[in-house]
């Protein structure tokens, strides 16, 4: 354990050294405001973490207090099984029960609980007491069905309130749900349908994406060709096209809820029983099937998004990404719903029918917070600033990014002309396998640019190199994980082996989280990206997200993918993918050679590129994630592999 004087001077260079990069503009004051109002101020942010770090039970035993449990925990954690760590073990309680049922005894029951609105414009409210009845029917619906506790639920379907609904009944009745994003190909589809061994599976007929209709239960037809453990497909009505239905499994969703009632005791679950499986998108390798329990992973989400995002009773929080990722199942679903707010769906996209669509929205239901991907943040850049003041965004209060690293520029743009100077941004880092933000700041924190800041109170993140040591600041190294957390996986499905050997082996002790990140003096984290895009140049390591950032930076660049090619001196060089911001007109040998001396300028003289390609538009999955395998695939005529994922 740290020696506390030791801590108080670290502490005390730390503030030292922020003050130094305050003068010099280089990190972003919190707003005086904001820390009135916060959920923790400064003084109480330093509490928590002296909290997380002398008495981790303690502190998480605090926020599971915040709850309702059927029954209490024996052990907060129970190591004896490590690395299959059990939170609140042998406690009973129901994640569905703490997003609704606790809320419509309360003055929340006639709240909105969710603003969804369609990619035509239309707009649908539903409110606590409409959601907790529309989850009961379907939570009806199921037993009526034959599905049991544990049987697993497969839930195919769009950014639209019923994929909240199916979820939040699986949970209540005690069904495990495995959404699969839908935007997953046939293949796909009936892939993790059958890993999971789904015995029902929920979709669409149909829903609207860049103003086309994509047929969803097309999809499904293929899929189910060979789904032997589907026994009934739940389709729900959405877009009005014509389907078949002929196949004795499939039913409508509206007359399976029209039959039942609204009233459905929630089942008393032990905390450490599944709550969802979530496949990874494979876009690195075959999917893995992650599970999360009730009890852990509730308590984490709520005390990260109401900590992080400062939760008030009177928000309106927008989280713009997808239930079929763990963004939209932690973020969007159950921590909203479990932290009493007001959560935002849209179908569609971002930039139909026009680059403005986001900013609309906001204006429209007047949004208090955003959360969205730096890659939406970019793409967005591309169209200028003028689109955002052309919308009343005054209500937003708090801004935030995942899913990657945000590059400095992106990270001022966003602040400047999205939150007009007036709200921080919430940089953070989490993985699907943790289930919740891992690092992360508070509104009470002092923020620099392209930084996620520090570990959540109460999560034991490092950096260390290959033995586990901490190291240099400035250095990059691997991301672990020290010591349990509430929302962590339990297991991955039917592996267990798999789940200690690429988690808990390589570093034993630790948890490898896969991704390559840098400290710097003041504790800040910086990460670079997954470890398996990182390029060694000449001995020299370097995050592709680092070089993507240098060329981003570039005024003429909206955005860009680096991949490492082999070089047969230097081991691995760069190559580097660019799409150009609107408009711009200039010859491409002189742009070439001005952005790699831009680089070398950002970087030094480290990063050698072999060249520079100008494409329209990078290969994307359907969230936003650029697919750099797809490029480097493409680049070395090697196969490109699952291209189910890609956006177009």
């Amino acid at each position: 354990m740290e020696d506390r004087g030791v801590e108080a001077g670290r502490m005390q260079s730390e503030k030292e050294t922020t003050e130094a990069l305050l003068e010099e503009g280089r990190v972003f004051r919190p707003l005086p405001q904001i820390v009135v109002d916060a959920n923790l101020n400064p003084n109480d942010y330093e509490d928590a973490v002296k909290r997380g770090r002398y008495d981790l039970e303690a502190f998480w035993e605090e926020a599971a207090h915040e709850l309702d449990w059927f029954k209490k925990w024996n052990q907060v954690v129970d190591r004896s099984d490590a690395p299959f760590f059990k939170w609140f073990a042998g406690s009973k309680t129901n994640i569905a029960y703490n997003a609704l049922d606790r809320h419509v005894k309360t003055h929340r029951k006639n709240k909105v609980a969710i603003i969804f609105e369609s990619e035509g414009g239309a707009r649908e409210r539903m409110t606590y007491y409409d959601l907790y009845r529309a989850a009961n029917k379907f939570a009806n619906v199921l037993t009526s069905l034959g599905i049991k506790k544990g049987d697993r639920v497969a839930i195919y379907l769009p950014n639209i309130p019923e994929i909240a609904i199916a979820m939040l009944g699986c949970a209540k009745a005690g069904a495990v749900h495995s959404v699969v994003y839908a935007g997953f190909s046939a293949l796909a589809l009936r892939e993790r349908t059958n890993h999971a061994e789904a015995r029902l599976l929920v979709t669409v007929d149909g829903f609207y994406r860049n103003g086309k209709l994509i047929r969803l239960k097309d999809v499904v037809d293929d899929a189910m060709t060979a789904c032997p453990t589907v026994e009934t497909v739940v389709v729900v009505r959405r877009s009005g096209a014509k389907i078949d239905m002929s196949d004795g499994r499939y039913l409508w969703f509206h007359d399976l809820m029209d039959g039942e009632q609204s009233e459905f005791e929630t089942r008393e679950m032990d905390a450490n029983d599944p709550l969802f499986i979530l496949y990874t998108s494979g876009t690195t390798g075959a999917p893995k099937g992650v599970v999360h329990v009730h009890g852990g992973y509730m308590v984490g989400i709520n005390r990260t998004l109401k900590w992080v995002f400062d939760i008030k009773e009177t928000d309106i929080f927008w989280c713009a990404a997808d239930p079929g990722w763990v963004t939209g199942h932690s973020y969007i679903v159950y921590g909203p719903l479990i932290a009493g707010t007001t959560t935002v769906m849209y179908e569609g996209h971002p930039l139909f029918p026009g680059p403005d669509r986001m900013w609309q929205i906001i204006e429209k239901y007047g949004i208090n917070i955003l959360y969205t991907a730096p890659t939406t943040i970019r793409m967005l850049m591309r169209f200028g600033a003028q689109h955002p003041k052309k919308h009343d965004l005054s209500t937003l209060r708090l801004l935030g990014t995942v899913g990657e690293p945000i590059n400095p520029e992106a990270w001022i743009w966003y602040y400047e002309n999205v939150g007009n100077q007036n709200c921080p941004v919430m940089d953070t880092w989490w993985q699907t396998e943790t289930g919740m933000f891992m690092v992360a700041p508070t509104p009470c924190n002092v923020l620099k640019p392209g930084s996620a800041f520090k570990p959540v109170p109460g999560v034991h993140v490092d950096v260390v190199d290959a033995n586990g040591e901490p190291v240099e600041a400035g250095k990059g190294g691997h991301v672990v994980v020290k010591e349990p957390w509430p929302a962590m996986l339990s297991t991955l499905y039917k592996d267990p082996e798999k789940y200690k050997e690429v988690y808990w082996s390589k570093i034993p002790g630790m948890y490898l989280a896969g991704d390559i990140a840098s400290k710097d003096a003041d504790g800040y984290f910086w990460f670079q990206g997954r470890s398996d895009d990182v390029l060694k140049i000449a001995g020299h390591r370097i995050g592709t997200a680092e070089v993507e950032s240098a060329v981003v930076s570039h005024k003429h660049v909206a955005e860009a993918a680096c991949i490492g090619v082999p070089d047969k001196i230097r081991g691995e060089v760069a190559k580097i993918f660019v799409t150009l911001k609107e408009g711009v007109e200039e010859d491409e040998d002189r742009l070439v050679n001005e952005l790699k001396a831009h680089v070398r300028k950002e970087l030094g003289p480290i990063v050698i590129i072999r060249g520079i390609e100008f494409k329209d538009k990078l290969p994307k999955t359907r969230s936003g994630k650029i697919m750099r395998r797809v490029l480097k695939a493409r680049e070395l005529g090697l196969k490109e592999g699952d291209l189910t994922a890609l956006e177009d």
